[in-house]
């Protein structure tokens, strides 16, 4: 294997590379167009380990690496930035220099490989959330518009469609202002059209998949948050368990611990957000559904749920609950195995309390 790192500073056009060797000394660096990157990344010997910030793109450089035999490395930009000389001096070249000492380390963590098919199927997911926020910005507007003209109504998508509906009725409104709205309310239909269509698509995709439907066996989990699991983890053993994931969704408390004290502060919020956002609203669903159930008909996560809401803030009991699901889908993407809602029952620390 080359003792050579190269880190790469990606960017729409113009990128910039740095060379450095087993001790750590920068050896070139150059500026290549996007053409001229890819003409010179298949003459880089094969087993080299080419570094780069997770971003845009990454994954497409991250593949083509593969193919020409060299080792790529992805990093959270976040993990890179400490490496910089200068925190105050940011330019490309930096960068390049910073991602190859930072992919050098041993305890680095990196950021898995996707796929074709993994990007293609989150594309949907960024599609579909594109359409979301268009469709309640292009909502909020027409209410706005209608109140204007004392027009106002409750906050369902329902109680819009129906004053829309008695629009021609509406003889205090200008004629051109009632044209007006109706184009915007065409528009809106159309985005909601296609909000539903990525919708039914990722269902498919979730159904087709028998991981997606081993994941959907927990309560909060649907199809949403089980294709984004599936297309965003790849291969689950990835991380070396369910703990690790759930710290790489930044459902974990930040830690300010010195001289032997831990301190533990809010939830750190750091990684995918997309993810963490599916699984926190799994998890309303979760403690609704374990509130609604009768006792003797509960499983046990259930009742830990509802124990958990007996002594916790709301919040909180959320972010225990979207914690505890991502372990568990982790060890059912990790072992191939199905949802048993009794699993704890039988895990060594649950016995030891029983026992003592």
């Amino acid at each position: 294997m080359s003792t050579i790192t190269i880190g790469v500073d990606l960017a729409k056009s113009v990128f910039s590379v740095c060379e450095v060797d087993g001790s750590g000394r920068v050896l070139r660096r150059q500026d290549l167009r996007r053409d001229a990157f890819s003409v010179w990344l298949a003459q880089v010997p094969a087993g080299t380990v080419v570094a780069m910030e997770a971003c845009s793109g990454s994954h497409h450089w991250a593949r083509r690496c593969l193919e020409y035999g060299l080792q790529p490395r992805l990093m959270a930009a976040q993990l890179v930035k400490p490496y910089r000389k200068s925190q105050h001096s940011k330019n490309d070249r930096n960068d390049a220099e910073a991602i190859a000492t930072a992919a050098r380390q041993g305890n680095m963590h990196f950021v898995p490989i996707k796929t074709i098919d993994q990007q293609a199927r989150l594309g949907w997911h960024r599609v579909r959330e594109g359409y979301k926020a268009e469709a309640l910005a292009i909502s909020n507007r027409l209410r706005g518009l209608l109140a204007e003209f004392g027009i106002v109504m409750a906050k369902s998508d329902k109680a819009l469609r129906r004053v829309l509906a008695d629009l021609h009725e509406q003889t205090t409104l200008p004629a051109e202002f009632t044209a007006l709205v109706r184009d915007l309310a065409t528009h809106w239909e159309q985005v909601r059209t296609a909000f539903d269509a990525c919708d039914a698509r990722i269902e498919a995709h979730a159904r087709d998949d028998e991981r997606c439907v081993r994941l959907r066996g927990i309560v909060g989990v649907g199809a949403i948050t089980a294709d984004a699991m599936v297309a965003s983890l790849g291969k689950a053993q990835e991380f070396r368990n369910g703990r690790q994931l759930s710290a790489w969704l930044g459902m974990v408390p930040s830690q300010y611990s010195s001289g032997g004290h831990t301190r533990l502060g809010a939830i750190s919020c750091r990684g995918d957000g997309y993810l963490r956002t599916l699984l926190i609203q799994g998890a309303r669903s979760s403690l609704q559904r374990a509130k609604a159930v009768a006792t003797e008909k509960a499983t046990p996560e259930q009742l830990w749920i509802r124990a958990l809401a007996g002594r916790l803030p709301f919040g909180k009991v959320l972010v225990a609950i979207a914690n505890k699901h991502a372990r568990q889908l982790w060890v059912m993407l990790a072992h191939d195995v199905d949802y048993d809602a009794s699993a704890s029952l039988r895990h060594p620390m649950h016995r030891s309390a029983q026992s003592a």
